[in-house]
């Protein structure tokens, strides 16, 4: 049973997240994942937008599901961008699967939460795939929380540690991820999954954010020294990946938090 005073630093959390302003989806990430990672002891932690690409083939064991932007909270040596999550997405997308590639499969389309160290079979650690992608880096286990917003996006935390997750603390993850329906949605719009037709290219998700402030396509132009006619040129992409005509349009989906 959750104390009341775990209780009170999870509604404080939400009230920090809350805090932020639309255009900082990303800094609000980091501030969440730290904050859990404190909370559960845990060493490290991604955020991953999955999103399915039509049906699936019938011998797709991973149902069209393919995961369309990731955030990782701190650097892994030698790769400080993605570390061993680069080489995992490209054998996920190559869909050479490893057993576990199919634990966010189950219950697919539902709130839930699985764990490396609860739900795969004791053999698994001792793979070549384990030892390359976690034990070399460290983590011993990892706890995932799912989101679905919709039957073709989901948002997936995930937490890493050098020890066994204990069920109390995947409970403690699951309930702080669960009241934050409007969050999971931000940081895929955000990353133009979801709803975009198409990712956005790296410059667009600056423009995005500065779009959603009160600057100028001019100031924004300025501030990540681009010409006016480039920054322009990228504000229509956006408008046009997000099937809206105005800035108005833009921002009415991010405070929209109902949808």
């Amino acid at each position: 049973m959750k104390t009341l005073a775990m209780q009170e630093n999870i509604h404080r959390l939400w009230d920090e997240l809350a805090d932020f302003d639309v255009g900082q989806s990303d800094q609000a990430a980091v501030h969440l994942m730290t904050r859990l990672c404190e909370l559960v002891g845990a060493r490290n932690a991604t955020w991953g937008g999955a999103i399915r690409i039509g049906e699936g083939r019938e011998a797709d064991p991973l149902q069209g599901w393919r995961v369309g932007a990731m955030k990782l909270l701190r650097p892994i040596e030698p790769h400080p961008d993605e570390g061993p999550f680069r080489e995992i997405l490209k054998q996920w997308d190559r869909r050479e699967i490893d057993p576990s590639f199919l634990l966010p499969m189950r219950q697919v389309g539902h709130f839930r939460t699985y764990a490396f160290r609860r739900d795969l079979p004791p053999d698994w650690f001792d793979s070549p795939f384990f030892q390359a992608h976690y034990g070399s880096v460290g983590t011993q286990d990892a706890a995932y929380v799912g989101f679905p917003l919709n039957r073709d996006a989901e948002s997936h935390f995930g937490f890493y540690a050098d020890r066994t997750f204990n069920d109390a603390e995947i409970a403690l993850l699951a309930h702080a991820a669960r009241g934050l329906k409007w969050f999971h949605r931000q940081l895929m719009l955000s990353h133009g999954v979801m709803i975009a037709t198409s990712p956005l290219t790296p410059t667009e998700r600056k423009v995005l954010h500065l779009l959603l402030t009160e600057a100028s396509e001019k100031g924004i132009a300025n501030q990540l020294g681009l010409a006016t006619s480039t920054t322009h040129q990228h504000v229509i992409a956006i408008f046009r990946k997000f099937g809206v005509r105005s800035r108005a349009g833009l921002m009415s989906l991010w405070l929209n938090r109902g949808g």
